[in-house]
């Protein structure tokens, strides 16, 4: 006994919903890969034509503070949690810094070439201006726009409030004079290079002017704020690593030069503010020691006259070993209280007393002065002539010291104002490397460009697959109950023959009828077998009259009728083929034949039956052509006459086959329907949807006619109908090799 085969297990629809996903990629690859490909071409045109930037970088040295009032103030850094880093940036960047540079550089004042929109850029920095042509010619007669070697460098330029940031146009005439115009064409002013011109509030210099008489350049007046801000936006600054003190400023710009030299004057300012705040801070100290000295060297005469006056009138007094040990401590004590005093007064002028520093100097003090009172408790004990000459000497050598501290401090600050270098220094002066601009990024640009051209067809292909609701397996008509008797393949030698004719007047010579001139056509073949179920199908009919319609224009239905008959017409049966489309039929020109006379004139009884009757180039095949064209061709079709004429063929043929219009467009298919023994309908491969091919149906069924079964035409090898086996049995060909 032998075993049965195990059935495939069933596919899940996740499955099928993959398969069909990758078959819809599958069919529009000419789609993705035109997408891609334009994408990429468009990638490398903006690659190689934009215009490249290049990135200015200069590096600076911030040093550890050593601030000129540290003699005073002590380690209060210790208290600040910002890094010196952050800060120093934040003052590179600052209006001081910036707007200075502005000024010095005149970065308000624009001035740019016209160039020739999407071209011109790459052309003007291509151009390698020589002696004897330091401009380039102009290009396909736009002598307005520069296309290399020109150059513009205006000295001042100052405009009405009204003209800020508005474009203006200085267009070059001859032998070094220009005109200056706003953006509509009015003139504003003329003058000449190295002339100053004031004319209405305008005032104006040219330093240098190379260019073509015509040649129009772009000028902006920006206003100071504007730029200062716009820089703030384009100096980049950063600290190298953490705590380092290095820190790297860059900036971009399309021209090199222009951005180095930015960057070298923000570098030379901010190191000379450097230097300046520095310088300020220890003027600062000096002014508050020269404010102190004075009441300290009063204070120390006092004490000296007093210690003098008190040995006088008490006589020779010496201190003993315990006194003098006393005093020595007493006098260091009295020296640190004194000198924290100094810099509490300090602090204050710069700190609230809520601030870090401050509480630590006077906890400092506050300890001191509790040692201070301990000892001063220790001198109660000694004799009282003891205890004054204490008293008076610590007041002199307090005074003395402090007096001296503060006059060594008071040159040392006096040497640090003079000779002040600042806690910054610039390491390396602005560099550009021409040869390698930072953008674009050519390679990124054009992966980047294919990858999003990818992407986009692919979005084609699927939203195309989602749009697109045509039936595409003929399983989903046979669910509506419509069996299919045939499923005929896409055949593009009929489409070049209907591309052929169609446009052309009604009357066409020559056939187009594919079973005639191409009878191994795969489509052929398809309707052969057609021909075989049609035996079958038709033998309970009632008559032997085939109607054949559809849902919509543009199925197929022509091309179907036509080649069926002559299919059946080949295996030796009497067929007649009427073309019962009298609105736009077109079966004359698939038999070669005219359209007048026809059925409209048959059953308009204004010829007879042998006057319509034509043969074709196929032997047993006769045809009706639709004739002229009838103002009520439903009417006629309602006349009695209509069902005289098949009554009359049945007997003479032993087929009839009627092209009707499509049901869903006009009811001339209902009434052709009503007299026909077996009607099918002609669907259309990714044409028709199942919901119109049901309507059709229900239509036919409304008007009491029964719907045989249906012919799925047109079908494609497509990769997102695999699976669903519409197409597999339609791959293949096979005749013979013989020609």
């Amino acid at each position: 006994m032998q075993n049965t085969p195990a059935a495939a297990p069933p596919k899940t629809s996740d499955e099928i919903d993959l398969l069909a996903l990758l078959g819809a990629l599958l069919d529009n690859k000419t789609v993705i890969i035109a997408c891609t490909a334009f994408f990429a071409v468009v990638g490398i045109a903006y690659a190689m034509l934009s215009t490249p930037v290049y990135q200015a970088n200069a590096i600076i040295q911030v040093e550890e503070k050593s601030s000129g009032v540290g003699s005073l103030l002590g380690n209060s850094e210790l208290f600040a949690t910002t890094s010196a880093a952050v800060t120093e940036i934040e003052l590179l960047k600052s209006r001081q810094v910036i707007g200075q540079a502005v000024d010095n550089l005149k970065l308000t004042i624009v001035a740019e070439p016209k160039l020739f929109p999407v071209i011109g850029s790459f052309m003007h920095r291509r151009f390698q201006p020589t002696p004897d042509q330091p401009v380039a010619s102009a290009l396909l007669g736009f002598g307005s726009y520069a296309w290399g070697g020109e150059q513009l460098d205006v000295f001042q330029l100052e405009v009405p409030s009204a003209y800020q940031g508005k474009l203006l146009v200085l267009t070059t005439g001859e032998n070094g004079a220009y005109t200056l115009s706003d953006g509509d064409g009015n003139e504003l002013l003329t003058g000449k290079v190295g002339e100053a011109v004031a004319t209405n509030g305008f005032k104006m210099q040219v330093a240098t002017l190379v260019a073509r008489p015509g040649t129009d350049f772009n000028l902006v007046k920006r206003a100071r704020l504007t730029t200062i801000l716009h820089f703030q936006r384009a100096i980049g600054a950063s600290e190298n690593a953490k705590d380092s003190g290095i820190l790297s400023i860059v900036l971009e710009d399309t021209r090199p030069n222009y951005a180095k030299d930015i960057l070298n004057e923000v570098s030379r300012l901010y190191v000379r503010q450097n230097v300046e705040r520095k310088s300020a801070e220890a003027q600062q100290s000096l002014e508050f020691l020269t404010e102190q000295l004075p009441q300290v060297r009063r204070d120390l005469e006092k004490a000296e006259n007093a210690l003098n006056a008190y040995q006088a009138s008490a006589g020779s007094v010496d201190i003993s070993i315990e006194t003098q040990s006393l005093l020595s401590q007493i006098v260091e004590i009295e020296a640190a209280i004194s000198e924290l005093t100094l810099k509490r007064e300090a602090l204050q002028r710069r700190f609230t007393q809520d601030h870090p520093s401050y509480q630590a100097l006077m906890s400092q003090m506050s300890q001191l002065e509790s040692r201070r009172n301990q000892m001063l408790k220790e001198v109660g004990g000694l004799p009282e002539t003891q205890q004054e000459l204490l008293r008076l000497t610590r007041d002199v050598q307090v005074s003395t010291e402090i007096y001296t501290q503060m006059l060594n401090k008071s040159q040392e600050l006096d040497v640090m104002r003079a000779g002040t270098v600042g806690n910054v220094r610039i390491i390396d002066d602005a560099a550009v490397d021409t040869g390698a601009p930072v953008k674009p990024r050519k390679a990124l640009i054009v992966v980047l460009a294919t990858l999003l051209g990818g992407m986009l067809g692919v979005a084609i292909a699927l939203l195309r697959h989602a749009l697109n609701r045509g039936i595409e397996n003929p399983e989903l008509i046979e669910q509506l109950g419509l069996p299919v008797y045939a499923s005929v393949p896409f055949s593009k030698d009929q489409e070049v023959m209907e591309r052929s004719f169609k446009g052309k007047s009604s009357h066409v010579q020559g056939s187009n009828l594919l079973a005639a001139t191409n009878p191994a056509d795969l489509s052929i073949e398809a309707l052969r077998s057609l021909r075989t179920s049609l035996h079958f199908a038709m033998m309970e009919a009632k008559n032997n009259v085939l109607m054949i319609s559809g849902p919509s224009p543009g199925v197929g239905k022509s091309f179907v009728s036509v080649n069926l008959a002559a299919i059946i017409a080949q295996s030796g049966q009497k067929v007649m083929l009427i073309d019962g489309d009298m609105r736009k039929g077109y079966l004359h020109k698939l038999v070669g034949r005219e359209p007048e006379p026809g059925l409209s004139a048959l059953l308009a009884n204004t010829h007879t039956l042998a006057d319509v009757v034509h043969k074709s180039e196929v032997e047993g095949l006769h045809f009706i052509s639709r004739g002229q064209i009838p103002p009520n061709p439903s009417e006629l079709l309602m006349h009695a006459n209509f069902q005289t004429l098949l009554d009359q063929l049945s007997n003479m043929y032993d087929l009839i086959i009627i092209d009707t219009p499509p049901i869903l467009a006009v009811t001339d298919a209902a009434l052709v329907g009503r007299l026909a023994g077996t009607n099918l309908i002609v669907t259309r491969f990714g044409l028709n949807p199942v919901k119109e091919v049901e309507l059709t149906v229900q239509r036919f069924r409304h008007n009491g006619i029964e719907i045989k079964g249906a012919i799925f035409n047109a079908v494609q090898k497509k990769a997102s109908a695999y699976g669903y086996g519409n197409y597999g049995y339609y791959q293949y060909e096979y005749k013979s090799d013989a020609k």
